[in-house]
């Protein structure tokens, strides 16, 4: 109404100038400019809450993902399902005199399962889902994070009505956006964010109707601010960390019910070869490794796709880079060496020995721990800095020198030599990095590494030949598998092992 009235107002003022013979052309460009100013303000203070109601028509109310569809996490599941019946349980909870849980925060690494837990939450109590990403409550105009926020947890509230449903759940993806540390007397605008996002968590109240749970998500715990972490608003903290070995299997089995697979196909094997992977990796594995088959026009996905999909999820892509003959040699003798080391310190380690370029490197060699260690001794941790080194060994024994290919081996070595130190696994034993200084820290680096590189050097010298053995097959087929790696490397430590039986019949010979 007051719009309409203000139009027509306008227009009356015109019509009067018009008719006395006035100019109106700058009272027409003063209000187009007025208007203009006004519309922009309304679309950003409110552009949210219309693009909120267009989403939450669409999604409709309650997600179909349960925890039946998220492979592995059984700890995390089974704490997140108790803290939820507190939702679904209302009456035996107000006979124990339990407050309801107002907050669960979900931390963990990228592509863990986060979101797919918070739907999974809303499935499990039958309740709505509205969904933020924090970055978009930032913006450079004061209070319009802070509306934004009052909006959310109305909308939740509106949603549930209109769905017939006593409980809401407000999801916030990346909190960290909004919810970092407050710096003292310095103001930012997503402060009142914050305060905002504080404040309506305080005002769920346990005699409302409409119950709502908030769910946040981050995989940088450590930048919130505390006043969000203490108990009262996210009462729950839940870790999803990286599956273990059985939790892959779950979620490949997952990503693999509507793929045709081989029946060579063993993905217990593929667990084992994925250690590290997130479920969101263990899922583009599986869509890559069906790429590759349907590029080749294959009824089935084999384990070389599979294996083929790994690579390119760890690696990349393969590139156009052309090396020089000289160039591919001497990558294939820096592989070997850490492929020949790895098998040394960790027998059937080495799953795949490449000379083919993927990113930024020019050869790799692909390995599995055999089984998910979480604890690490002094002497594995030495293990794997000799497995970084052996490259640059091999290339120093067969050459006489060394490239610049083993940049990346030597900062993943000296990562592993500062865990040694500051872990007091070192002969400096137990310090404080903080406390000793850093010329001392860089001479105990310098030493374990200068003793272990000389280890990987004898190590490698004992095996000359086979390099030899190896290098030619490597050079023509580009791959080795950790099998046909593993017969070349018995073969040629049997052929040793008789040239020094004959040695030494020849030695006696001579003696007598």
């Amino acid at each position: 109404m007051g719009k309409a009235i203000a139009f027509g107002s306008a227009s009356a003022v015109i019509v009067f100038l018009l008719t006395l013979g006035y100019s109106v052309l700058p009272l027409v460009t003063l209000l187009a400019i007025g208007t203009g100013v006004y519309l922009f303000a309304q679309s950003r203070g409110s552009g949210f809450a219309f693009g909120r109601k267009k989403l939450v028509q669409s999604k409709a109310s309650v997600p179909t993902t349960s925890f039946d569809d998220i492979g592995g996490h059984e700890r995390a599941k089974k704490e997140l399902k108790e803290a939820l019946d507190f939702l679904i349980h209302r009456d035996q909870i107000s006979q124990y005199g339990i407050r309801p849980i107002k907050g669960i925060l979900l931390s963990g690494p990228p592509g863990t399962g986060k979101t797919l837990m918070a739907k999974a939450a809303a499935h499990y109590t039958d309740s709505v889902f509205v969904s933020a990403s924090g970055s978009e409550f930032v913006e450079m105009y004061v209070g319009v994070g802070a509306q934004r926020m009052r909006e959310l947890f109305q909308e939740v509230r509106t949603l549930a009505k209109r769905n017939q449903k006593t409980s809401g759940i407000v999801f916030i993806d990346e909190i960290d956006a909004i919810g970092g540390h407050r710096e003292g007397s310095q103001h930012r605008e997503y402060d009142q964010t914050l305060n905002q996002l504080l404040t309506e968590m305080d005002g769920i109240s346990t005699d409302q109707d409409i119950r709502i749970l908030v769910i946040a998500a981050t995989n940088r715990k450590d930048m919130l601010d505390p006043a969000l972490l203490r108990p009262g608003r996210f009462d729950r903290q839940i870790e999803v960390d990286l599956p273990d070995k059985k939790a892959r299997l779950h979620i490949l089995r997952l990503h693999t019910q509507n793929k045709p697979l081989a029946e060579d196909v063993s993905l217990e094997r593929l667990a084992v070869e994925t250690f590290g992977f997130s479920g969101a990796q263990l899922e583009s594995v599986t869509n890559e490794a069906a790429i590759y088959a349907m590029r080749e026009n294959s009824p089935e996905i084999t384990q070389r796709h599979l294996s083929a999909a790994v690579d390119k999820v760890m690696m990349g892509e393969k590139t156009d880079r052309e090396a020089t003959q000289e160039e591919r040699e001497r990558v294939a003798i820096h592989e070997l060496g850490h492929a020949i080391v790895s098998e040394l310190v960790r027998p059937g380690s080495v799953s795949q020995v490449a000379l083919s370029p993927r990113g930024q490197a020019l050869g790799y060699v692909r390995q599995h721990p055999g089984e998910d260690r979480y604890l690490y001794t002094r002497k594995q941790i030495e293990d794997q800095i000799k497995i970084c080194l052996a490259g640059a060994a091999a290339e120093e024994l067969i050459y006489g020198n060394r490239s610049t290919g083993a940049r990346n081996d030597y900062q993943k070595a000296n990562q592993y030599t500062r865990t040694l130190i500051e872990t007091g696994l070192s002969d400096l034993g137990i310090i404080d990095p903080e406390w000793i200084n850093k010329e001392k820290m860089q001479e105990e680096s310098t030493r374990i590494l200068n003793a272990l590189q000389k280890e990987t050097y004898d190590m490698l010298s004992r095996y000359r030949k086979l390099f030899d053995a190896c290098l030619q097959v490597l050079l023509q087929e580009e791959t080795l598998s950790g099998e046909q790696f593993r017969m070349m490397m018995k073969d040629a430590v049997s052929g040793q092992g008789q040239d020094r039986v004959e040695g030494k019949e020849m030695c006696l010979v001579i003696d007598s």
